[in-house]
């Protein structure tokens, strides 16, 4: 028995759907009518059970239970669990007394302490917090994890570009440090010329009194020789007619010694001199968190875009699966000679690219519009935005491209040592998904609308690998990636965080998964290239029917696009026809 008590206001805990994991183990679901094993795709609501399309009819008939409630399997009612009355153990509790705020089997409320109060359906009370706990749980799962993950990245963006300023600024110093280093080599080497100067001016002014003194000294040492003769008895008589008479001693002056004068400087001066990197004295700008009613749809709230909105969900309440696939009409695409992809802009204009690298636009006639030559292949390899625009990629240049209204060819995205395949507009909020391979690696990266990288995915919380080769890829309403991969031979579905969902592997021993795209409802189409169907699968993964076959004249289907949110576009290997069939009504 469940313990109320941990439970607000007594109401039953609220048990969720098996996991992810679980749910991908199961292809389809199994009606619940005794000997009926076909594909359960409808859910009645009073008795809880799956019904296939031939037991909801015969349950509709039924006097006993024509008055239940049957809807679609995914719009279900969650099944209130079973809890015993602690009062009365033979009886369950399926009441709720909004006065007493507490949950009551029906013998309770017959009790004189609820008198005159007024009971709703538990049941009811349950599904409505079910539901609110679903919510909170999306909101997680579509704009807290995402939000988070953004700022993050953010984070992680502000680290690089951090390192390359400081880089950049050490690489700045050393260039300064080495150029005052360079001035100061210069300085010293002039103030030693400079000194070599004043050596030799000095050492050339006291080698001029050095000769003035020879030349005395000689003088001095003549007139010494003279006198001497004059003394000789033979020259006595000369003493007395001869004046004696001697030059005085030449005065020279004493150098002036060079005294040298210390610079006056400190490592406070040097640092000035350098100068000092810091950061500006001005308070930090907070990271910018979108809303959650903006993040979750990534729209601008014009009227315009809320109207179309509006329109949409209204749209969505009222379609549901045609019992049959009807035929709307057929395009024979000139340029190609095949349909190995094709995108719809908003205008209904048609994009077709076959094996060859052909990429051509149609008018709602079948005309010729414009063509590109490309190096895509076998893959989804272009996209239509909601602006009207073209995206496609080159795989040989690894560089993803932009065609505008105005059929200007614009580079918008260089993918560096990855090779972009596949590639996917959002509905959502105009960003793009884009599958990539390298070497024997591959990935999904999504994109802004502006062409800034903001997320990628390659592995699982297990860190296995997710892809091969994502050929075609495409966006569900709930945010979900949904990537055909052919080398896998599955459809990969991973949430908008990128945590894996399920891994889709067909009916059949051989399933070979080409161009994918999903519908209003959150139904997934995929193209089986082998058994020349369309797969139809739930938002959970959940097989529901084939809704294309050979019946239909299906051969070899490589691409499927949903556009006006109730027809499906499909082309083939075989032909350059593309044909439009309506499945929703």
């Amino acid at each position: 028995m469940l313990n109320c008590a941990l439970y607000p206001k007594n109401i039953p805990y609220i048990m969720f759907e098996p996991s992810d994991e679980q749910a991908a183990m199961q292809h389809f679901l199994v009606c619940g009518t005794e000997d009926c094993q076909k594909n359960g795709q409808f859910y009645c609501n009073a008795c809880h059970r799956p019904l296939s399309e031939q037991c909801r009819d015969e349950h509709l008939k039924s006097p006993k239970t024509k008055t239940h409630e049957i809807v679609l399997y995914r719009h279900r009612k969650p099944q209130l669990p079973v809890e015993k009355c602690e009062l009365h153990p033979t009886r369950t509790v399926d009441i709720f007394c909004r006065e007493c705020q507490i949950s009551l089997c029906s013998k309770c409320s017959t009790m004189k302490e609820h008198h005159t109060h007024t009971f709703d359906d538990l049941e009811d009370i349950y599904a409505e917090k079910y539901a609110a706990w679903q919510g909170k749980f999306s909101e997680i799962q579509k704009y807290f994890l995402p939000t988070s993950l953004g700022l993050k990245t953010n984070i992680q963006e502000d680290v690089t570009q951090i390192q390359k300023i400081m880089k950049r600024i050490r690489t700045s110093m050393k260039a300064e440090a080495e150029s005052l280093k360079n001035l100061v080599d210069e300085v010293t080497s002039e103030n030693i010329d400079h000194s070599h100067t004043m050596e030799k001016s000095l050492l050339k002014m006291l080698k001029s009194q050095e000769t003035t003194y020879d030349d005395y000294i000689a003088y001095l040492w003549k007139m010494s020789e003279e006198f001497q003769e004059y003394l000789s008895i033979t020259n006595r008589k000369l003493l007395f007619s001869k004046t004696l008479n001697i030059q005085p001693i030449p005065e020279t002056t004493k150098p002036v010694q060079p005294v040298f004068t210390a610079g006056q400087f400190n490592k406070h001066d040097v640092a000035k001199l350098l100068g000092r990197v810091n950061v500006p004295n001005t308070n930090p700008e907070n990271r910018k968190i979108q809303p959650m009613e903006v993040e979750a749809t990534h729209k601008k709230s014009t009227e315009k875009q809320l109207e179309q909105s509006k329109e949409k969900s209204d749209m969505k309440q009222t379609l549901s699966l045609s019992s049959s696939v009807t035929k709307v009409r057929e395009y024979s695409v000139p340029g190609v000679n095949s349909a190995w992809h094709v995108s719809v802009d908003k205008s209904g204009r048609l994009w077709v690219s076959d094996y060859r690298g052909n990429l051509v636009q149609t008018d709602l006639q079948g005309n010729l519009l414009q063509k590109i030559q490309t190096s895509g292949w076998q893959e989804g390899y272009h996209t239509a935005t909601q602006d009207g625009d073209l995206i496609y990629t080159d795989k040989d240049k690894k560089v993803i491209y932009k065609t505008t209204l105005d059929k200007k060819i614009i580079e918008f995205i260089k993918t560096g040592d990855w090779k972009p395949l596949s590639v996917h507009s959002s509905c959502i909020n105009g960003d793009l998904l884009v599958g990539m391979v390298k070497d024997k690696e591959a990935k999904v990266t999504g994109y802004s609308k502006t062409g800034k990288e903001i997320q990628s995915i390659q592995r699982d919380n297990q860190g296995q690998e997710l892809y091969s080769e994502p050929h075609y890829i495409t966006e569900n309403i709930n945010g979900d990636i949904c990537t055909s991969d052919n080398n896998k031979r599955a459809v990969v579905v991973v949430n908008k965080s990128g945590q894996h969902r399920f891994s889709y592997t067909g009916q059949k021993s051989m399933f070979c998964p080409f161009g994918i795209c999903t519908d209003v409802l959150g139904h997934i189409l995929v193209c089986d290239y082998f058994s020349n169907t369309v797969h139809l699968l739930d938002q959970d993964g959940g097989f529901l029917s084939f809704i294309l076959s050979p019946q239909q004249g299906i051969k070899r289907p490589r691409s499927v696009c949903v556009k006006n949110e109730k027809y499906l576009y499909v082309g083939q290997h075989t032909t350059n026809t593309v044909t439009v069939y309506k499945h929703l009504q």
